[in-house]
């Protein structure tokens, strides 16, 4: 059985972070660099929306190139991957489990939300990749709870990977990329705000992150792209253990903050 792993809540940035990765992604191949060789990686992207969760099983997913207007250099890039069906047939009866009615989806490919970090952190693709759909409709408690009935994974050796970012607002994303300009005191407050209440482990603040924080409505006009984070630490279990290996603002207004989360006894090991 190949050793327990944490759970990772990675940046994916713009989808120019796969040609300029800077110090996030110096940090991502540093925490790659560092892990017990996982058995599969689990990856949960904001940007594979869903009902309910969805679990990929194609053998070589395809390399999605799911944005517009950007360097051509960035619709060049293949990522390799392979799948694994004993894998991906492992996820869905955890979730099953769990009570979720979890579906297949034998062509899913992997949105830049996947393939950027993984890209960075296993160049060599030589790991099997599972894709999981990031459903949004039941919101943060929702992503939480799909988080818990992934945990049993990391102790089997699953990397159980979930891709957003800590801020993600669009407008303001477009307007500093076509003129630049000046970084938004939410984008400084709020990753200020999430590392304060993980480090607490105050999860009742967290899930009433749009009430409770400076910001965070700001910081997420949506959600998508912040669940990404509930589900890697519902993944570490009850009681687990943050610790933010990255922090850094990309094109002005892109929190890259980075987090890996370990399982109770493990923090405590």
């Amino acid at each position: 059985m190949p050793p327990p792993q944490p759970t990772l809540f990675v940046p994916h940035g713009a989808p120019t972070f796969a040609l300029r990765p800077g110090a996030a992604g110096a940090a991502l191949v540093a925490m790659a660099n560092s892990l017990p060789r996982p058995r599969a990686i689990v990856i949960a992207s904001a940007h594979w929306d869903s009902d309910v969760p969805v679990v990929g099983f194609a053998d070589r997913p395809e390399t999605v190139h799911d944005f517009w207007g950007f360097p051509e250099a960035l619709y060049e890039i293949r990522y390799p991957a392979t799948g694994c069906r004993e894998a991906a047939e492992e996820v869905v009866a955890v979730l099953t489990t769990a009570g979720f009615p979890a579906q297949k989806d034998a062509d899913r490919g992997l949105d830049h939300g996947a393939w950027v970090p993984l890209r960075r952190m296993f160049p060599d693709a030589d790991v099997p990749v599972i894709p999981l759909s990031m459903p949004s409709r039941g919101g943060p408690q929702a992503a939480l709870a799909l988080g818990r009935a992934l945990a049993p994974l990391a102790a089997r050796g699953f990397l159980i990977m979930a891709s957003g970012n800590v801020t993600h607002n669009l407008r303001d994303y477009q307007r500093a990329y076509q003129s630049g300009g000046e970084t938004p005191p939410y984008v400084r407050e709020f990753p200020a705000w999430l590392a304060d209440k993980l480090a607490a482990q105050d999860i009742d603040a967290l899930l009433d992150y749009r009430r409770q924080s400076p910001g965070g409505a700001q910081a997420h006009p949506s959600e998508e792209h912040f669940l990404p984070l509930f589900l890697a630490l519902g993944a570490a279990g009850d009681g687990a253990h943050a610790e933010r290996f990255h922090a850094g603002i990309d094109d002005y207004v892109i929190a890259m903050d980075a987090y890996r989360f370990l399982q109770h006894k493990a923090a405590n090991a």
